[in-house]
């Protein structure tokens, strides 16, 4: 598939509209992203660097704070493996936020993008939202 001019900025575009009304209607306080990997393809790894952006000028826009993680720490918070297979990711997600069947790979991707977060951070969310059993979260 081959990318006009015209196409990429509409893509770019779509991703920033669909991100915002998304933060609009889920009122999220902060965002995770994957920092880019340089891929085996230059070409792919340019528009998905351009999607990122897109999709970090969306929180940015709307104030919000953003984290970047590298797939290898991402990989480390949620299957204890820097270098964990795809399936391995998918199966975690699965257990960790107790899914009836894994994530396709992208979702999961995402999903553990978030739980690498929360994992950086829980000291950053209010201690109110959850509950405690003898210092540990529930």
């Amino acid at each position: 598939m081959t990318t006009t001019g015209n196409e990429l900025p509409s893509r770019l575009k779509t991703i920033l509209e669909g991100l915002n009304e998304i933060i609009l209607q889920y009122r999220p306080e902060q965002v995770a992203v994957e920092q880019v990997f340089v891929n085996v393809n230059p070409k792919s790894t340019l528009l998905l660097g351009q999607a990122r952006g897109a999709a970090i000028c969306a929180a940015v826009h709307n104030q919000l704070f953003v984290s970047e993680y590298t797939a290898l720490q991402i990989k480390q918070a949620v299957v204890g493996n820097g270098h964990a297979r795809k399936e391995q990711v998918q199966e975690m997600v699965m257990r960790l936020l107790q899914l009836a069947a894994r994530p396709r790979p992208d979702a999961a991707d995402a999903l553990a993008c978030a739980i690498c977060h929360a994992h950086m951070h829980v000291n950053f969310f209010p201690a109110a939202r959850y509950r405690m059993k003898r210092g540990r979260q529930l």
